[in-house]
């Protein structure tokens, strides 16, 4: 029942998943629980469970490398010839022809894949990088104006001189669109808790400080996400660690790397938990030190909504983009400072007023919920809960405070409930970095194809991985709410039903079909931006909002803190 903490679940887990896959996917389920920390007794299950890993290991070739540690994958990526660049930047819409004078195309054929902004910024960046003597910018640039494109394009164009690009992004969800993309925290090695003296656990002559020297360029997209800390602890540990006993001049931030960050100043700030206006503005990348060595680079062309668009539609597109970058601003409304009431038309609402709920989830999923209604072939999942062993001992009164069920109970933001129950073709979200490389990261969604005993098989249904198929175990999780006055584990399967997800969880993704259900209205800055904006087609968004009554209305709260617009 998922009620014992016992490797035995893996030996039977990995067994299970024999049935239903070959050894290669095997072989990433034993990676992911060895990289989780989950198994107490790495060894008694590889030894319980290597033949059923090495099965096909007669019909493959096997590949070797003299190369080890975090040096391999960039490594690796180097060795890419001319021609491979030069494939993929073509199916990018870009090419290397006359790359030393003139990397972007001017032919007419080209030209609709870039505009003189793209260029210019391009420009200046790879000036920076050529120049060796580091640099610090900032691409600010709302979704669809070809951030992600200049990502792309600024790392073939690195690489293909055979120098080292590192690709982060402040969610997992991000980092799957950029190349070979990691999580800022994971790559960086930057800690959960932050406070203003924080350092990331880099150490001089480790790997990662072996790969960052050789590093030309680093590109962080979605940075306005998080903590300043962040940053602050960043560049602190890069200067540390490039120093060699050398006085490295504070002025040059990040050990004197070209360093380029990414993303929009009207999407969501940095969560702090019941913090107030002035500190989440306080917490944002524009409010550090960091803020006044950056070079602000524009991008305000929308690519996203012209390209491919008919020019019957093309004026309805612009109305619909404005729209919503005055939303994003705080334009709508009356004089809002912080907080204004705007009215939403009426042709992105819901008009039922019959069962305006079913009309909304009829909306985004018009023929897949008859096959959830009917409760059979439903299966229950529930977690194996306990305090960590790093708690001190606890009373008698603690340990009643802390039983079994009061862990059972628990619902904490991120971590899966005590009890799961699913059925095969339910869509999930997965709340757990798992292997970004095939596009597991949390905030991917899931479509469950398979359901046994102690493991679960799914297919990707989102980001650029779409259709890989996946085994899921069960993780040892520990929240990082501070909230919680003391740290336990849940064992549980890292998993969520997601025919809805939070606005916040949003940021960063593409969807055909939007449904936003206002239940009560938003409550930071940026939130109705970021959720109306993962569209880009107006007949793309329906929206349902209650009134303190319980009835529905066409107006809603829009909250913008435009201060942080001010050193933009």
């Amino acid at each position: 029942m998922g009620l014992l903490d016992d490797d035995n679940e893996y030996v039977e887990a990995i067994k299970e998943a024999s049935f239903e896959g070959h050894a290669g996917y095997l072989r990433a389920l034993f990676a992911t629980l060895l990289l989780s920390n989950t198994l107490s007794r790495p060894e008694f299950v590889w030894e319980n469970t290597w033949k059923y890993l090495a099965d096909d290991i007669l019909y493959r070739r096997k590949k070797e490398t003299n190369i080890q540690g975090l040096l391999l994958p960039e490594h690796q990526i180097k060795n890419l010839t001319l021609l491979e660049i030069e494939k993929y930047l073509l199916s990018n819409g870009s090419s290397l022809r006359g790359f030393n004078t003139m990397p972007f195309p001017d032919d007419d054929s080209l030209r609709d894949a870039t505009n003189h902004e793209q260029r210019s910024v391009f420009d200046e960046i790879m000036s920076a990088v050529a120049s060796r003597k580091g640099g610090l910018f900032f691409v600010y640039g709302y979704g669809g104006t070809g951030k992600t494109f200049l990502w792309k394009t600024l790392s073939s164009a690195v690489r293909c001189r055979g120098e080292i690009v590192l690709n982060v992004a402040s969610s997992g969800i991000a980092s799957l669109l950029l190349s070979r993309g990691r999580t800022a925290h994971s790559r960086f090695h930057i800690p959960i808790n932050l406070t203003e003296d924080s350092m990331c656990h880099i150490k001089p002559n480790s790997d990662i400080t072996k790969l960052l020297k050789e590093t030309q360029l680093i590109i962080w997209d979605e940075a306005p996400m998080v903590h300043k800390h962040a940053f602050e602890a960043l560049d602190r540990t890069m200067s540390d660690v490039f120093s060699d006993g050398r006085s490295i001049r504070s002025d040059v931030p990040f050990g004197g790397k070209v360093f380029v960050f990414g993303g929009d100043f009207r999407q969501i700030l940095p969560v702090i938990p019941n913090g107030t206006r002035q500190q989440i503005v306080c917490a944002s990348l524009s409010s550090s030190y960091i803020w006044s060595k950056c070079k602000l680079l524009r991008l305000t062309k929308n690519m996203r909504l012209t390209i491919g668009a008919e020019s019957s539609d093309m004026e309805s597109i612009r109305e619909f983009a404005k729209w919503l970058l005055d939303i994003g601003e705080g334009k709508l409304g009356d004089d809002n400072d912080g907080e204004a009431i705007i009215q939403i038309p009426d042709d992105l609402l819901i008009t039922d007023n019959s069962d305006p709920i079913q009309s909304l989830i009829n909306f985004v999923y018009p023929s897949i919920m008859e096959q959830f209604r009917n409760p059979g072939d439903a299966k229950e999942y529930l977690s194996s809960d306990s305090i960590c062993q790093t708690e001190q001992m606890l009373d008698s009164f603690q340990e009643g405070l802390y039983s079994t069920e009061n862990l059972n109970a628990l619902k904490i933001s991120g971590l899966p409930n005590h009890r799961l129950v699913l059925k095969v073709g339910v869509p999930v979200m997965l709340l757990r970095n798992i292997d970004q490389q095939k596009g597991l990261c949390n905030g991917t969604r899931l479509r469950i194809t398979f359901l046994g005993k102690r493991v679960i098989e799914a297919e990707v249904i989102s980001g650029g991985n779409i259709g890989t198929r996946v085994f899921i175990p069960r993780l040892n999780m520990i929240p990082s709410d501070k909230k919680i006055p003391f740290e336990f584990q849940r064992r549980q399967f890292p998993l969520s039903v997601c025919f809805a997800m939070t606005i916040n969880k949003s940021q960063g993704q593409s969807l055909s079909k939007v449904g936003l259900y206002l239940k009560d209205p938003v409550f930071t800055h940026g939130q109705l931006y970021v959720a109306l904006s993962r569209v880009k087609t107006r007949e793309g968004v329906k929206i349902l909002i209650f009134d303190a009554e319980g009835k529905p209305t066409n107006k809603t709260s829009n909250v913008v803190y435009k201060e942080v617009f001010g050193s933009l």
